[in-house]
Parts: C-alpha cells; sequence; structure tokens
C-alpha cells in the first residue's frame, strides 16, 4: 500500500484549490499552493479590488455552511434573493420568480404568467426538480461514477432525463418563457441550442432552492479561506505560473514554473484539465470549449442597493449564432449584479482570448447598451463612475481559451465530467469546475474537498448537499 503523502502541492488558489489545500492541511499534510495572480479567489480574483470583482450570489448555501462547519470557522452570512432574480423583456415585460424554498408555494410566481404560461412553468419546474434529484446521488454528492454507477442511473433514471431530446425542444413554451429556461445551462458554459435536455435540473438548484446574497462576496470567502489555511501552516506562492509538470514514470515530481522548480509528493491540480494535461505533454481529446465572457467591473456614485438583473436581446438565438461564429455578440443578454455602490455586468463571449484587440471599446459599447436598457426599465440609469473590462483574454489567465467551465457540455453524453484521476500521473488528482462534479463555486468546493482527500484515503464528505438550504424549514413541491 502506498504511503501518505508527506509534501502535496496544490496548482491553484480558486476555491476548488482553497479547498483542497484546506483539507489535506487539516489531515495533517505539509502543503503548498502555486498560483499565478497575486492573490486567491480565482476567477473572483481578476480584475481590480477598486471594483467588484464579480457577483455576491451563490446558490447552494448548505455546501459553504458546510465547509465553514467542518473547519470550525465562523458561519457566512447568506440571505435569500428575493426574487431569485427580475428578467427584463424588450418590450418591457419583466419577470421576478421566487425560489419554491424561500417563498413555500408557486403563487407569487404564477400570478406573473398567464394560465398556460403558468401550466408549463409549473411543468417544467417539476421536471427540473425530478432531474435534479435524479441525478443527485449519482453525479454531484458522490465520487466520479465509473461504468457502473452509470448503467445503474442509466437504467433506473435515465430515461426521465429525456436522452435523445434537446434542450431548446424539451422547455419549448413561448418566446417570453423559453429564453428563461434555456439560460441556465450557460451555468455549465453549454450553447443552450446545442446542450442536451438532462441540463435542466441546473434550474431547480436556482428556481427550488434558491439564489443568496453572500455578505463581502466570494472575494471576502476566497481571503477568509485563505487566511486560514495559512493558520494550518499551508505556503502559498502567489505570482508563480506553471509552465510544466516532470514526470518520472506515472508520477510526477516536480514543476517548472516562472520563479523556478518545485518539488512535492504528490500533486492537486485546480487548473484547468486542457492546462494540466498540457503541462504532462498531453491534449485533451479535441472538443468544443464552453462558452467564455465579458465583463464590466463597475464603481457607482451611491449605493444603488442589492438586486439581480437580466435583460434579454430582441432575438435570443441571434447571441448564440453570433458566439458560434466566434465574434462578440451584437446584441447580448445582459447579466446585472447590484452591490451597493458597486456592480458587475457580465454578457456571453465565444472562448477566444482574441476575439477583440478593443476591449475598451467594446466595453464602451455594452456600458452605452446598459444605459439604454435602463433608461425604460428598473433600477433606472446607474451613476457609473468608472468601469474595467475584463474580455476572454482576462479570463484566460485561468482558463484554457477563456472558456469559463472547461469543455462544453454538448450532446447525448457532453454533461458527463472527467474524473478526479489522470491515467499518466498517479500521484497527481484534478479538482476544480472543469471535472466531476461541474463548474460554479458550490461544486469546485466539493470536487477541492475530495478529490484532495482522495489523496489521504479520506472518506468522501457532501459537505451536507443532499439537505435542502435552510434547517427545520417544512416545505412541499405542489403535485
Amino acid at each position: 500500500m502506498r504511503r501518505a503523502p508527506r509534501h502535496v502541492a496544490v496548482i491553484g488558489a480558486g476555491f476548488a484549490g482553497l479547498a483542497a489545500a484546506l483539507r489535506l492541511a487539516q489531515a495533517g499534510a505539509r502543503v503548498t499552493v502555486l498560483d499565478a495572480l497575486d492573490g486567491p479567489g480565482g476567477k473572483a480574483a481578476l480584475g481590480s479590488e477598486a471594483f467588484s470583482s464579480g457577483p455576491t450570489v451563490v446558490t447552494m448555501p448548505q455546501v459553504f455552511r458546510a465547509l465553514h462547519a467542518r473547519l470550525d470557522l465562523p458561519m457566512p452570512v447568506l440571505s435569500a434573493a428575493r426574487p431569485t432574480t427580475t428578467y427584463h423583456a424588450p418590450g418591457g415585460r419583466t419577470f421576478a420568480p421566487e425560489a419554491l424554498h424561500v417563498a413555500g408555494s408557486l403563487d407569487t410566481t404564477l400570478a406573473q404568467l398567464s394560465r398556460g404560461e403558468g401550466r408549463r412553468y409549473a411543468a417544467l419546474l417539476a421536471a427540473s426538480r425530478r432531474m435534479y434529484l435524479d441525478a443527485q446521488d449519482t453525479f454531484l454528492f458522490a465520487p466520479p461514477p465509473g461504468p457502473a454507477q452509470l448503467a445503474r442511473y442509466a437504467l433506473t433514471r435515465g430515461r426521465r432525463a429525456a436522452p435523445l431530446v434537446p434542450l431548446h425542444r424539451f422547455v419549448r413554451s413561448g418566446s417570453f418563457l423559453t429564453p428563461f429556461w434555456l439560460r441556465f445551462a450557460t451555468y455549465l458554459g453549454a450553447d443552450p441550442y446545442r446542450a442536451p435536455a438532462v441540463l435542466h435540473n441546473i434550474a431547480w438548484v436556482e428556481l427550488g432552492y434558491g439564489v443568496w446574497h453572500l455578505k463581502g462576496g466570494l472575494l471576502d470567502l476566497a481571503r477568509t479561506l485563505h487566511a486560514h489555511a495559512q493558520a494550518l501552516g499551508v505556503r502559498f506562492e502567489f505570482g508563480t505560473r506553471v509552465t510544466s509538470l516532470s514526470t518520472h514514470g506515472s508520477e510526477v515530481l516536480g514543476a517548472h514554473t516562472s520563479r523556478g522548480a518545485f518539488a512535492a509528493d504528490a500533486w492537486v491540480s485546480a487548473a484547468d484539465r486542457a492546462l494540466t494535461l498540457s503541462w504532462l505533454g498531453e491534449q485533451e481529446r479535441a472538443t468544443p470549449r464552453g462558452v467564455s465572457g465579458f465583463a464590466l467591473q463597475l464603481h457607482l456614485g451611491r449605493d444603488c442597493g442589492q438586486a439581480h438583473h437580466i435583460y434579454w436581446p430582441a432575438e435570443y438565438p441571434r447571441e448564440w449564432r453570433d458566439i458560434r461564429a466566434g465574434r462578440l455578440p451584437r446584441d447580448p443578454t445582459l447579466y446585472l449584479h447590484l452591490d451597493g455602490s458597486r456592480a458587475f455586468l457580465l454578457v456571453n463571449a465565444p472562448p477566444d482570448p482574441g476575439v477583440t484587440d478593443r476591449p475598451q471599446e467594446y466595453g464602451g459599447w455594452l456600458l452605452a447598451r446598459l444605459q439604454e436598457r435602463l433608461h425604460a426599465a428598473a433600477p433606472g440609469p446607474l451613476p457609473v463612475m468608472a468601469w474595467q473590462a475584463l474580455s476572454p483574454a482576462e479570463y484566460a489567465r485561468t482558463a484554457k481559451g477563456g472558456a469559463l467551465y472547461g469543455r462544453a457540455p454538448h450532446g447525448l453524453t457532453g454533461s458527463l465530467r472527467p474524473g478526479w484521476t489522470l491515467p499518466h500521473a498517479r500521484n497527481l488528482v484534478q479538482v476544480g469546475g472543469t471535472v466531476h462534479p461541474g463548474g460554479g463555486v458550490p461544486l469546485s468546493v466539493l470536487s477541492g474537498w475530495n478529490g484532495a482527500g482522495g489523496l489521504l484515503k479520506l472518506p468522501f464528505d457532501d459537505l451536507d448537499g443532499r439537505a435542502v438550504p435552510r434547517e427545520g424549514e417544512v416545505w412541499s413541491f405542489p403535485q
């Protein structure tokens, strides 16, 4: 039996890397974290500290509470967003759904829809819940599934995931609601017109369990975890860009970096899986990369409250035709998050760092487009004092091509994420949003916590992910 590693190097100080480092250090390993950025947080740390580094909303709050409990840290301050998000159609119609778990019923949500739309909404919400509950014990709160687990899921639950139906056909519900349902697939980096129907399960996480405001935002959470890791003896080497990994046989011996060589007994890569493979001299199987983003970090002249808004384009399919053609959308969906005197605007973009050599020009156009929409909708024009653009080239600092969640989850098996092990590097585990169980901060934390735990033969820990977000609250789904 192989001995437990005495010294583990973790590549990446995003949320997966921080979770990995914390579990290893808590178990007694000596841990060194290497990161090319100047501080912790991964994508949440891009841009300037003078601006918001991203939305402060999170899903699956039970995972964050469980992580803090495992680390004996004070509980994070989380409050439910009511509504989850306000959606604005070009003609002025709005839709502000309440999460079922938070509101306790669908009454407030259905009151905003016609009778036919309401029936379709309730049916699709029920379908998303069924898909999520069917999938959670195989694809979310368990180690990466093997052939036996996949076969069991396919035989017992697979048919309910509409395996032969594309998402855009499965959620068809009229011109107003169809884009609403399609957008949830983008949370995993998918083009919703190429995504499989099973990605509809993502909708339940937000519309069933809710969206939550995290006091201080994700960057403050990253700093809290970083400080606790340091208190446990974890050493951080920021400004250290890995260029290759040295191997002997099937083991990784060390990393060549911009600051010299580092050696360790075992390795955790929380970087994009495609980058890890390139450091090992290998290539990821040729598949399309998932969507990237173009963002604006906004500093406002007054407190504009805390809310999340989405402004639909005139023609949602055209946005995705632009992205497929490799160009920035000419009429994109605008994702706006307000957090006091700061704001964050995000649009979908192709996974191409060279998509524009004039990010300030596109950023200025985006800001003008946003203000134009706000003149006719809530919360009204924003008093923008300063702003900074983050293009796909900036996101490419943490992900190949700037793809936020790795390869695109398209096709019948596209939603299956690679596991934590690599065949030619037995003392390395791969964690993070590009592998099991998927993208987004809660799943990245789960991946880092359990992938690293596997190096020390620690038991799988679901971080209370199966629990409902609030303890003791009794609620039921309407039949």
